[in-house]
């Protein structure tokens, strides 16, 4: 086999309490690539649709991670990449991770997967280091592993993945501005109350048990960020809004999904995401931002071959 098509999805991370190790992955969005094996020694990106990013190797999230696994295992051989982008760069739902895992996994599949996902992870990290400053794992991951998943640490990487109920839904509304990864990380406090750190890592800590229990209200009662949202929610029109809305609507939380503008929601039951897709939709139909809306149940797989 010297081609792969890949289906490389978006994730939502933070996913309020966990800021930088808490992800799931998403199944209704995500981005296709097809990476081609080549005689041609080195990294060549030779198509790009969907939005305006560039082919120089060195400057592309799929091309940076690319080059790192290429360097480590040194192949007989080259590789041409061409990604087809459905998620927008910027829109908070792991546009990055998408392209930088994308490569690394078409590649691996065709060497014959000398490489495990934590290990890919790490070269994915490069790739997503170029677009926030700094390298981190909590998009990466669930897109790697699917499902729910855990930054337990980055020296040495460490990913666990967690399960989670059948029936949990997410609803996300992407509002069409654009706010990068690297400035809504600068606003962020450099220290933090004590007692806003306890009151986080037991949120994190309740929150992974309702998912091993699927224990809804538990999760309810845990899907809050006194730390992070309280600063990043300031960069997002009405989001305030459509937090009180959604949770009127029944969603068990509603927090920014990554560095935002997107804002998710978990919710137990299809019936009930639609009821909070309404309620998205109605708050931002009347601002004259564009959105979009998706739905999606948890993607358990992850990255997969098309």
């Amino acid at each position: 086999m010297n081609e792969i098509k890949i289906f490389s999805p978006a994730t939502v991370a933070n996913v309020a309490c966990g800021y930088d190790v808490l992800g799931f992955c998403l199944n209704t969005i995500g981005d296709e690539m097809i990476i081609r094996k080549v005689d041609k020694k080195g990294i060549t990106i030779t198509k790009i649709e969907g939005f305006n990013l560039p082919f120089e190797t060195k400057l592309n999230v799929a091309g940076v991670s690319a080059l790192a696994m290429y360097q480590a295992l040194q192949p007989d051989c080259g590789f041409e990449i061409e990604i087809y982008k459905n998620i927008k760069p910027g829109s908070g739902i792991g546009s990055s991770a998408a392209s930088a895992v994308g490569s690394v996994f078409g590649m691996n599949v065709l060497l014959g997967k000398p490489f495990n996902k934590t290990e890919l992870a790490k070269f994915a990290m490069k790739g997503e280091a170029l677009a926030s400053t700094c390298e981190h794992a909590d998009n990466i991951a669930p897109a790697l592993f699917g499902g729910f998943t855990l930054v337990k640490g980055l020296k040495p990487l460490e990913i666990l993945q967690i399960p989670s109920p059948d029936n949990l839904y997410a609803t996300i509304i992407h509002p069409q501005i654009e706010i990068k990864t690297a400035e809504s990380r600068a606003i962020l406090p450099k220290e933090v109350k004590l007692q806003d750190a306890i009151e986080q890592w037991a949120n994190v800590g309740s929150f992974i048990h309702s998912l091993h229990t699927n224990d809804y209200q538990l999760m309810k009662r845990s899907l809050h960020d006194c730390i992070v949202e309280p600063h990043r929610s300031k960069l997002i029109p009405y989001y305030n809004e459509v937090k009180q809305k959604t949770l009127d609507a029944g969603a068990l939380g509603t927090n920014i999904s990554g560095s935002g503008p997107s804002i998710f929601s978990l919710c137990e039951g299809i019936q009930t995401a639609n009821l909070v897709k309404d309620a998205m939709e109605k708050i931002y139909s009347n601002t004259g931002i564009k959105f979009d809306i998706h739905i999606s149940k948890i993607n358990t797989e992850g990255i997969r071959i098309l």
